[in-house]
């Protein structure tokens, strides 16, 4: 059974007349996307510091956000997170409470990477942007006061994709790779082929559906053939042992439930440690909506646990 508050969220977003993602242009779906923060989105919690900052790369300048969290060690561990909205909507100020709310509980400093999007930068702008962005961070660690030894990488649905496409990349960068420990995969699209059987059995009623899954992916990727790319599908790279720890999170009534229990399941059978958890009453997206959704915080708290486990402090390591 859904969970009766998504239900009831469900059912005001269809009393209020939003529009469906896909009947909007992309500037369109932004503009709603950012306003919505309102409605479900909980306070901002408090940080010691927030820094806008600039990485660089191949497609230019990259624009970032630090959050350091009140008690964070004078060298901090890191995680850099990819926020999700399809590749195509979504910015640092959509998840700004999510990144403070793990920050917060875990100890952790976060940057957050606004990378490129479709239909105006597509595929694989954003990837190469995402994989930029933390070997700048790891490059200025020093100077930004975090452990360049101690790093994550994480996101949320599109964003988890790329962090899950960072982590393949950056194993195989060679001299180039940065030393990652965790990654923090909260319900990622895996699979561009969108085969998966809750395509189907979620692919209708509850917010994300099938219809906006295609109007992304065709903002996103130029062309069908690169579907089995692995940097767009990172479940169809033939190798998917060596990698850092994993978490994958999904939601039950979420059209992109199946493919990450397959990912999970995949890094497990390659020998690379993973953990799953499904929130078998949730919808897609539910982890930012900490202001109706109360799961959205026993969600956000698991990943918190989970980051202080994977970069511990210094003494605790000891």
């Amino acid at each position: 059974m859904i969970d009766l508050y998504a239900k009831a969220l469900l059912q005001m977003l269809i009393d209020k007349g939003m529009p469906a993602t896909h009947t909007l242009t992309p500037e369109q779906a932004r503009a709603l996307y950012r306003d919505r923060r309102a409605v479900t989105q909980p306070e901002p919690r408090p940080m010691a510091e927030v820094r806008e900052l600039q990485a660089t790369g191949p497609h230019g300048a990259i624009p970032l956000r630090l959050y350091r969290p009140h008690g964070a060690a004078a060298v901090a561990p890191v995680l850099v997170y990819y926020h999700g909205g399809g590749w195509v909507i979504g910015d640092l100020d959509t998840h700004d409470v999510l990144c403070r709310q793990l920050a917060d509980e875990s100890g952790c400093a976060v940057v957050a990477v606004d990378y490129r999007m479709g239909p105006e930068c597509r595929f694989p702008a954003a990837v190469d942007d995402c994989l930029a962005a933390l070997r700048w961070v790891h490059a200025q660690a020093g100077a930004l006061g975090l452990d360049a030894q101690r790093m994550a990488v994480g996101g949320d649905s599109a964003g988890g994709n790329l962090a899950a496409v960072v982590s393949l990349a950056n194993r195989d960068a060679g001299a180039q790779a940065v030393p990652l420990r965790f990654q923090l995969l909260i319900y990622p699209a895996t699979d561009m082929r969108a085969v998966a059987p809750s395509h189907t059995h979620n692919g209708q009623g509850y917010l994300l559906t099938s219809d906006t899954i295609a109007y992304f992916r065709s903002h996103y990727i130029a062309d069908a053939a690169q579907y089995s790319d692995w940097r767009c599908s990172p479940l169809l790279h033939p190798d998917l042992s060596r990698l850092p720890p994993a978490l994958v999170i999904t939601a039950g009534f979420d059209p992109l439930r199946d493919e990450g229990l397959q990912y999970a399941d995949a890094l497990l059978q390659a020998g690379t440690l993973s953990q799953y958890v499904c929130f078998e009453r949730q919808i897609h997206g539910f982890v930012t909506m900490g202001r109706v959704l109360p799961e959205a915080n026993t969600a956000v708290a698991l990943c918190a646990v989970a980051l202080k486990r994977a970069l511990p402090t210094i003494a605790a390591a000891a």
